[in-house]
């Protein structure tokens, strides 16, 4: 029976006010010609519930018009058809004028009522239809693995729902780029109110543009970690404005689209992470491979030269000086391919630190007998207290941190100038300087001078891979310490190391 009405509602609907008019008078006429038989077999208040049925009939069916027009009929069919004398409006008892009231007031109550039911209905049916389509486009976005996907999903939504144009502006970090591609929009926006939108994180809607082409509504995409651009919707396409109910779909499908705008942005990034980490991983093995290659015969070249540079054969003075450049630039090459087989270890995590108390000066030593030649041009003068505390480190890899200092500073500063090299303790800490008279640290390389094959601005100067300050900081941080970079107030670079002086062993004197 509730499907027959309900099917009979959905009919009625079709119906004009006239049309709903007449079937109401048809029906009442029926109801009245039904009961005509049974007057005087059935009290008069039988009949006034017969057509109070009709009239609540009338009014699920056929709405508040219905209704009204099958009360007042009613009311008129059981006055002159039924209430005595019959077939006059007259009425002979005047309790009968109270049932004409109560019978029409009920009528057009439970119209009114049935109506409301109605409106009711017809309201959850549009959110149960806006609800399954809104659980259906979650079901597309979830499977969505590029941001144009995304995009199509979102208009094609509106489009069919909402009967409104979509964009979505994507603003990762920082502000809208209105003019990147993929922020492209098929109509016109008014940046700032986007751009308040992302800052306020609410929706913004600007219904004096609501008539024109221009996007009128901003929905912030707000996201768990930052909010991610916006939701521009134009409703020049549509007849109507926006309801409240509709504002707040647009909200909850803005809420859908921040959450698969992060998750793709994080799968990308993840994505980039791991190619990089593939990439890096490849060419630290290249890189290791090779300078193992090349140790072998860099170490005979090395050798062969430094035995013609001593005199041990007789060599003529021009033969004399090219051997001295080979080992020079042999040093200089065996340097660069230490300097990469450290970073690969170091990154990999295959250098051990071997931890010992040395003594700073033996340390500072070795690495500049190590340089040799590559600091004949330069006057070295290191100033180390006779009662300087030994330091807990690898000999071995401060060497090597000394000796790329050393070069650098060699390289940059002025031939025949000072490099300087000074060691002090200060409140438990060893700090040690290495400075030059040369032209120093330019701002613009201060916060990138520690990055891997970044040359600096002076690049042009000097030869080299850009990997001496990075393993130098790469060594340092495995101690436990700090280096640093600044300018003398007088010219020159200087570089500062900090280790920890920690608490030296006892030796027993010899009696």
């Amino acid at each position: 029976m509730i499907n027959t009405i309900t099917n009979l509602s959905v009919r009625a609907e079709r119906l004009s006010t006239w049309q709903k008019m007449a079937v109401s008078m048809l029906v009442c006429s029926l109801s009245a010609a039904l009961m005509d038989p049974f007057i005087g077999h059935l009290d008069l208040a039988n009949i006034v519930m017969v057509f109070l049925l009709v009239v609540l009939f009338i009014s699920v069916t056929l709405g508040r018009v219905g209704a009204m027009v099958a009360a007042v009929v009613s009311v008129l069919f059981f006055d002159v058809l039924f209430v005595p004398p019959r077939f006059s409006l007259a009425v002979e008892n005047a309790q009968y004028l109270v049932t004409f009231a109560v019978m029409l007031i009920t009528g057009l109550i439970s119209g009114q009522m049935a109506v409301g039911l109605k409106n009711k209905e017809r309201q959850a049916l549009q959110r149960e239809v806006r609800t399954r389509a809104l659980y259906d486009t979650a079901r597309k976005l979830a499977g969505a693995i590029a941001v144009s996907q995304v995009k199509e999903i979102c208009q094609t939504f509106f489009e069919e729902e909402l009967g409104v144009s979509a964009a979505v502006l994507i603003a990762y970090d920082g502000p809208i780029d209105f003019e990147a591609p993929h922020n492209a929009a098929s109509f016109p926006l008014e940046r700032h109110l986007a751009q308040n939108a992302i800052r306020s994180g609410k929706t913004i809607h600007n219904e004096a543009m609501a008539n024109t082409r221009y996007a009128s509504i901003y929905v912030p995409l707000k996201a768990s970690a930052a909010t991610r651009g916006v939701l521009a919707l134009s409703q020049f396409e549509r007849a109507t404005h926006l309801t409240a109910d509709d504002l707040s779909l647009a909200q909850a499908l803005g809420a859908l689209l921040a959450i698969t705008i992060e998750r793709l942005h994080y799968v990308e990034v993840a994505s980039q992470a791991e190619l990089d980490r593939v990439a890096e991983r490849l060419r630290a093995t290249i890189l290791s491979a090779l300078s193992h290659d090349l140790k072998t015969p860099l170490t005979v070249i090395m050798g062969l030269a430094e035995s013609l540079s001593r005199g041990d054969t007789v060599v003529a003075e021009p033969a004399l000086g090219v051997a001295r450049d080979i080992y020079a630039n042999a040093v200089r090459l065996k340097t660069m391919v230490n300097n990469l087989l450290d970073i690969v270890r170091l990154e990999q995590g295959r250098m051990a630190l071997g931890l010992e108390w040395h003594s700073l000066e033996e340390v500072v030593g070795a690495g500049i007998q190590y340089l040799g030649q590559s600091l004949a041009g330069h006057t070295v003068r290191v100033h180390i207290a006779p009662d300087f505390p030994l330091v807990e480190m690898d000999a071995i890899l401060m060497e090597r941190v000394f000796s790329n200092l050393l070069e650098n500073a060699a390289k940059f500063a002025p031939p025949g100038s000072l490099i300087e090299i000074e060691a002090s303790v200060h409140q438990g800490e060893v700090h040690i300087c290495i400075c030059d008279q040369g032209p120093g640290f330019l701002p613009a390389d201060r916060d990138t001078a520690f990055e891997r094959y970044n040359r600096g601005a002076l690049a042009h100067v000097q030869e080299g891979l850009g990997l001496g300050l990075s393993i130098c900081q790469m060594i340092i941080k495995a101690h436990g310490g700090d280096i640093s970079l600044h300018n003398r107030p007088e010219g020159g670079a200087c570089v500062q190391v900090v280790l920890q002086r920690g608490e030296a062993p006892q030796v027993p004197q010899e009696l």
